[in-house]
């Protein structure tokens, strides 16, 4: 198919009156003027964004967790309510809620996901007769809905450092080594023959897995793909930072960086309290951090040191994690506030080269997560998937809308989603806002929503 775009962003900046030639979801040409036959984009053509960090049930789990407790609530009485709260999920229904998110993702632009998924076992914690049945409920919610899918099983043993007994309400989420690595294999498979899809591994954190187990895990996803993603929470709360100084003697990131051979295909979630010379590691070892603004903001973690970070050129992807917001413009619009409001300054994450702040972490964040997940994207050049959004003019022309502030406006200044049309790996999923499934997968999960609070 061809596409024209009156105005895009490509790789190497905006440029207007373009013809994209697109072959097997891959863009195989780009043309100056319009080429007889094109589709015209009914607006402005940027690339996707990639979700860097997803756990598709919490999506049901939005709004369940926010009932105060006399100031005494934290990550961890959170943590708490939603172990309650899995004992109720079957594989059909995480299918369910996986679908319903996934298309809310692609309507506000997220074109792929990386999945970090922990939920392996049956509601009394026993495996599934085929190991894989909940892997497989996020396989399938990704093919219905269109999204990439960059899938991330989770090792978890360990309910804290020192490789402590899990607690009652982690059994959905242990596995041996052994039986993940299993787990890992299965799930190449299925991948395998399911278009625009991969496989990683996500080592859950330092307090669940120790050091023998986790080089096993890495070294296993490794021999099956040298360049896998793999994923790990890590330094997201002061007491994990607290817990691991107790134990280790290092800093969680200090420690993850003497012990792991960490490089451009590891994305450390969070991240959040680190130090300078945890800072610095992170960029030598090309690893990505993977920011969750509003999940990080709503669950009372802290703010992570963005500003310093890329002023020392690190790559940076961006996630929506809990769910509580599914939108790409909200994690970029409070990346940057947040660093506004710790530092009382203004447009911090801009550059000397790149003056728009919404410019920059666009484009950044867009290929940090492309990064994150060994996908093909982040950008709009020759040999790159199609993964794109048309933005509704009818909307963007009440706004700045000239190249130097276009995205500005975008990410800061409009309070509705501009996102008009989605394309992923060539196919329309979502065409005027709309996506085909969307009235049928918000009725099942209305219904499942309605069982759950019972």
């Amino acid at each position: 198919m061809k596409l024209f775009a009156n105005k895009i962003l490509l790789s190497d900046g905006w440029a207007c009156d373009q013809t994209l030639t697109i072959e097997n979801g891959v863009i195989a040409d780009i043309t100056s003027g319009f080429v007889d036959g094109a589709e015209r984009a009914k607006g402005v053509v940027i690339p996707g964004m990639v979700n860097c960090h997803s756990h598709a049930f919490q999506r049901a789990f939005a709004g369940f967790s926010e009932q105060g407790s006399e100031g005494k609530d934290s990550f961890w009485t959170w943590r708490s309510i939603m172990y309650k709260f899995l004992e109720q999920l079957s594989s059909e229904d995480a299918e369910v809620i996986a679908t319903q998110l996934y298309i809310e993702m692609l309507k506000m632009g997220y074109t792929r996901v990386a999945e970090f998924h922990y939920l392996h076992h049956d509601i009394n914690g026993e495996n599934h007769e085929d190991l894989s049945a909940m892997a497989q409920a996020i396989f399938s919610a990704a093919k219905q809905s269109g999204i990439g899918l960059t899938l991330l099983p989770v090792l978890y043993r360990f309910s804290g450092f020192g490789a402590q007994q899990p607690n009652t309400g982690q059994k959905r989420f242990i596995n041996s080594v052994e039986q993940f690595n299993s787990l890992v294999s299965d799930c190449f498979e299925i991948a395998g023959s399911q278009t625009n899809s991969n496989v990683g591994i996500a080592p859950h954190s330092l307090r669940a897995v120790d050091k023998s187990s986790l080089s096993a895990a890495v070294t296993h996803v490794r021999s099956l793909d040298p360049q896998a993603p793999v994923h790990i929470h890590i330094a997201e709360q002061q007491k994990e930072v607290d817990d691991c100084l107790a134990h280790y003697g290092q800093r969680p990131v200090q420690w993850l960086l003497d012990n792991a051979d960490l490089d451009k295909h590891w994305c450390l979630i969070h991240a959040t309290h680190i130090d300078k010379q945890e800072r610095k590691g992170i960029i030598a070892s090309e690893a990505i951090a993977g920011i969750c603004p509003t999940t990080e903001a709503n669950l009372g973690d802290g703010i992570f040191p963005t500003d310093e970070f890329l002023i020392d050129e690190g790559t940076f992807a961006i996630g929506s994690d809990s769910h509580i917001s599914v939108n790409p413009i909200e994690e970029l619009r409070w990346l940057e506030y947040a660093q506004r409001l710790s530092k009382q300054q203004r447009a911090l994450l801009a550059t000397s080269e790149q003056k728009s702040v919404g410019l920059n972490l666009w484009q950044r964040a867009a290929l940090g997560g492309a990064q994150s997940t060994n996908s093909n994207t982040g950008e709009l050049a020759i040999g790159k998937q199609a993964d794109l959004l048309v933005l509704d003019d009818s909307q963007l022309r009440l706004f700045a809308h000239d190249d130097d502030h276009l995205l500005d406006s975008v990410i800061f200044a409009s309070q509705q989603n501009l996102v008009g049309d989605v394309m992923v790996h060539g196919e329309w999923t979502i065409r005027e806002g709309k996506h085909a499934l969307e009235q049928g997968s918000a009725d099942k999960f209305a219904q499942l929503l309605s069982r759950l609070s019972a």
